[in-house]
């Protein structure tokens, strides 16, 4: 038998056991995510208000109601993961209202390929952060893990679909959907935070 081949047993990660000093608690960490998420479905509610409120009719307007649709069933589960964990909301939920629905109708207003330039930004910025809070997911968290990769998803065919509708030629593409990814990433990190 060789000595130096020893087979361990593995035990299940647990969310938190790789974090270094500084970083939060497991218990800080879980009601962060769980914070921003909702913040972020909350949002993303408030921009396809938005463009709802200006582009009324057409193959746009369909596709954004039908994203909108999915958007809600989001935000209610993160609402009732809110309520389950006795986690607050965010305190800049007044601030996402009022910009979340300036950022949708304005982008309407540059036409419905701009509001498609503007899911396309979002959901890249979502999925890319839902992701990497998967990966912090213990095997003590498979639920939560799994509605995030569920969303991810979810997010993932909004982007897709807003390709299709002709997100890139929107005006002033690179340089509009900069700006939104840009904004997306600092609303994240403030909802964690604050």
């Amino acid at each position: 038998m060789d000595v130096n081949h020893r087979t361990t047993p593995t035990t299940p990660k647990v969310t938190g056991e790789d974090r270094l000093p500084g970083d939060p608690e497991p218990e800080t960490l879980l009601a962060r995510m769980i914070r921003v998420d909702h913040a972020g479905e909350f949002g993303a509610m408030r921009i396809y208000d938005g463009q709802l409120a200006v582009l009324r009719h057409g193959p746009a307007a369909e596709a954004i109601r039908k994203m909108a649709e999915k958007e809600q069933s989001h935000l209610k589960t993160f609402e009732e993961l809110l309520f389950e964990r006795r986690v607050r909301p965010t305190l800049l939920s007044p601030l996402w209202h009022l910009t979340g629905f300036a950022l949708g109708a304005g982008t309407a207003l540059l036409g419905e390929r701009a509001a498609m330039a503007c899911t396309v930004a979002v959901e890249e910025v979502i999925g890319e952060h839902y992701a990497r809070q998967a990966a912090k997911l213990g095997e003590d968290e498979v639920e939560l893990r799994d509605v995030i990769e569920e969303f991810r998803e979810d997010e993932r065919a909004h982007h897709d679909t807003a390709l299709e509708m002709g997100a890139e030629q929107a005006p002033g593409y690179g340089v509009l959907s900069a700006a939104i990814k840009g904004g997306t990433r600092l609303a994240i990190w403030l909802s964690t935070r604050l």
